[in-house]
């Protein structure tokens, strides 16, 4: 008979690579893109990937569904982005990825009160340690705090956060794939940047050919895909486990800086990368329950607005 952990462990290195896809966005960001530009960055991440899966789904949302897509949409990538560059901006790169390494910590709160999902001791200790290992790898001495930057850092740790729940909770339509659903949010997420990044920056700057080979890579392998497989994730796992591969972003873009572009790692930074992908690899072992069963009533939570849509997690056992 075959064992049941090898569905939940291939799922989970499915989805893990979507951290490891983001993780590549600062090399491409720093060595291709035009600089001081982050929120057209942020758009030609969203909106051409949203757009290109449209076209490719012919599915547009439904009834109730054009509120809740242009929610998930705006917290996971219209304010997201935003946040997260300007975070980047007024803090040291390093400062910036400790306060979004926070994430993990604000989904198990949320799951507990949107979800019920009851947060075990394993669980917070891997989302404290997970916090300790990034802070290792990326701080450096005397990096300075700024407190627009790390308002705005939080924020978007507590967007996304806030995302990762609310898709968990409301599922998706009945008929509609993880495909489509990731369509919906980036297009809804990039029409906000639009907004932002002409009021912010001005008209789009002249691009090479360098650029376009950049922004194609974010908005295909990191952005489409990416969030494909994020998404996909959050449906089949729990909200925890799949946060909890957050921090395999920065210890990947900390791989790539060496490998790549002659960046030292220290052993203390090693120390600190093995200490984040421990508390990922604890933060994927299974509580006892199925994904998306809740401690107050031991079912899956079903869809908002009744039983009409898919359920908001399928047990790991039944990947398809």
């Amino acid at each position: 008979m075959p064992s049941r952990k090898a569905p939940l462990i291939a799922l989970v290195a499915v989805t893990a690579l979507a951290p490891v896809a983001w993780g590549s966005t600062y090399a491409v960001t720093t060595e291709l893109l035009p600089p001081d530009r982050p929120l057209f960055t942020g758009l030609m991440r969203a909106l051409p990937a949203g757009l290109a899966l449209l076209a490719l789904t012919r599915t547009l949302p439904r009834g109730a569904w054009w509120g809740k897509a242009t929610v998930l949409g705006a917290l996971n990538i219209g304010a997201f982005f935003p946040l997260l560059f300007l975070a980047a901006y007024r803090l040291p790169g390093g400062v910036a990825a400790v306060v979004g390494s926070v994430g993990p910590l604000c989904v198990i709160g949320l799951a507990a009160l949107l979800l019920g999902d009851r947060p075990s001791a394993r669980g917070l200790l891997a989302a404290v340690a997970a916090v300790f290992g990034v802070s290792l790898v990326v701080l450096r001495a005397g990096a300075a705090l700024d407190l627009a930057g790390v308002l705005a850092g939080l924020a978007g740790a507590g967007s996304m956060s806030a995302g990762t729940v609310l898709t968990k909770r409301w599922g998706r339509p009945e008929g509609v794939g993880p495909l489509a659903m990731t369509g919906w949010q980036l297009t809804a997420g990039g029409l906000l940047i639009a907004s932002l990044a002409w009021l912010a920056e001005g008209p789009p700057p002249a691009l090479d050919g360098r650029a376009l080979a950049g922004y194609a890579y974010l908005a295909l392998a990191g952005t489409a895909v990416g969030y494909w497989l994020w998404f996909r994730g959050i449906e089949r796992l729990t909200a925890t486990s799949v946060t909890l591969l957050g921090p395999l972003s920065p210890v990947t873009a900390a791989v790539i800086g060496w490998a790549m572009l002659g960046q030292e790692l220290t052993p203390l930074q090693l120390t600190g990368m093995a200490i984040a992908v421990v508390a990922t690899v604890v933060g994927q072992i299974p509580t006892g329950r199925p994904p998306g069963v809740t401690a107050a009533t031991g079912r899956g939570d079903p869809p908002a607005g009744g039983r009409t849509g898919a359920p908001a997690a399928a047990p790991a056992t039944r990947v398809r």
